[in-house]
């Protein structure tokens, strides 16, 4: 069998509750800044050790991320002490279960040492920030351990995975991990020690590539360590939810916003309904003081709405800078932060369009999926 999908060969697993917020729920700095600020919620907790420069203390001292570590590392080491139970040589068949869907697979170490190099069994399915992998390498090499978990699908042969980890879970009695998250969806999870059943579940785990459906950004900053803890899934019931654009700090009105898109000849009208699109092809805008509808240029099947609006729409008319302070993402049935300007909404990308790209050879536009169901962070910690 090929080892570069692995068990975890040092990790734990929890006990009860995991510490805290949800560790996945927060993508944007302020978010995470304002849900560390909450009563408790920065007093040895995964969200305050994923991001220990955000805290209040630390932004009271000043602190950056290098000199705001050791405290985490600190904070680790109680939360584990508490909260989890140490465990050696183990994988994790995983079953999710919510109204958004259903998934079951492998909780496991992938080795993307290769990642960059081409030869690797997993591949990005997105670009990314390099500065959020940069942050995520920092505080990923300065912990040594993986506190949240990658979702990787495979590029082919799903549906034997999910045979094969179905009958497995429902072989092994009540799960070491139940747990329900703040959307309702149940969290189940066993260890499976060295053995037969573990084999078998990484032989499933590793039978094709992987492509990353979450966690792009991790798979990026793993490959400086060179092993991944990531659910291997291939669903049954994998979903894109959209995820959207916001202007924020622009000033722009949305006839200003009209006006620059018509003079780069796109076809602006009124918006007769504030619901995002649900096909390619238009993008719906929230802005004030009306709602606009705005039809995108015609493309190929690999042309991806996210860049065509961000190239198009942000950087040539409005002379935006994509990687600056004005545009960020929006996964669909977050609210906008206060005071955005305009929500350029835009249908979801489906799955296959997805594949086609990757087997292309090329990526998504960054932050343009939204597959759910995830597995929640902090169920599981793995050494790295």
């Amino acid at each position: 069998m090929d080892t570069w999908v692995r068990p975890i060969r040092r990790g734990w697993v929890v006990r009860g509750e995991v510490p805290g917020p949800d560790v996945d729920e927060f993508a944007e700095p302020d978010a995470v800044v304002a849900a560390l600020a909450a009563p408790g919620a920065a007093l040895d907790t995964l969200l305050a050790v994923q991001h220990p420069a955000r805290t209040p203390a630390a932004l009271a001292r000043g602190l950056d991320l290098p000199a705001a570590l050791p405290s985490a590392r600190a904070a680790l080491a109680r939360i584990r002490a508490r909260h989890y139970r140490s465990m050696a040589g183990f994988v994790a068949p995983y079953r999710i279960e919510g109204l958004d869907g259903t998934a079951v697979g492998v909780l496991c170490l992938v080795d993307v040492r290769e990642l960059t190099a081409g030869g690797s069994h997993v591949r990005h399915t997105e670009d990314v920030y390099p500065h959020v992998v940069a942050e995520r390498a920092a505080v990923l090499s300065g912990l040594g351990c993986a506190t949240s978990a990658a979702l990787l699908v495979p590029s082919s042969g799903g549906e034997a995975l999910t045979e094969v980890v179905s009958e497995v879970c429902a072989g092994l009695g009540l799960p070491d991990v139940s747990t329900v998250d703040q959307s309702g969806r149940r969290h189940e999870l066993w260890a499976v020690p060295s053995g037969t059943v573990q084999g078998r579940l990484l032989h499933a785990a590793a039978a094709a590539d992987l492509l990353v459906a979450d966690g792009n950004h991790r798979v990026a900053a793993a490959a400086q360590t060179g092993s991944l803890l990531a659910l291997v899934t291939a669903g049954p019931q994998l979903r894109i939810g959209a995820i959207h654009r916001v202007l924020t700090g622009t000033g722009l009105s949305s006839s200003a916003l009209a006006d620059a898109w018509r003079a780069v000849g796109l076809d602006v009208a009124p918006a007769t309904s504030s619901t995002p699109p649900d096909r390619p092809g238009s993008a719906v805008v929230l802005a004030r003081p009306a709602n606009l509808r705005v039809t995108l240029p015609p493309a190929d099947e690999l042309t991806i709405d996210h860049a065509v609006v961000e190239h198009l729409l942000f950087a040539r008319a409005l002379g935006l800078d994509l990687d600056g302070p004005h545009v960020h993402p929006l996964p669909a049935g977050r609210p906008a932060p206060p005071g955005a300007d305009a929500v350029v909404q835009l249908a979801p990308v489906a799955f296959e369009t997805v594949l086609k790209v990757h087997a292309a050879g090329l990526r998504m536009p960054r932050k343009a999926t939204y597959f759910t169901p995830k597995p929640r962070g902090g169920l599981v910690l793995a050494e790295i």
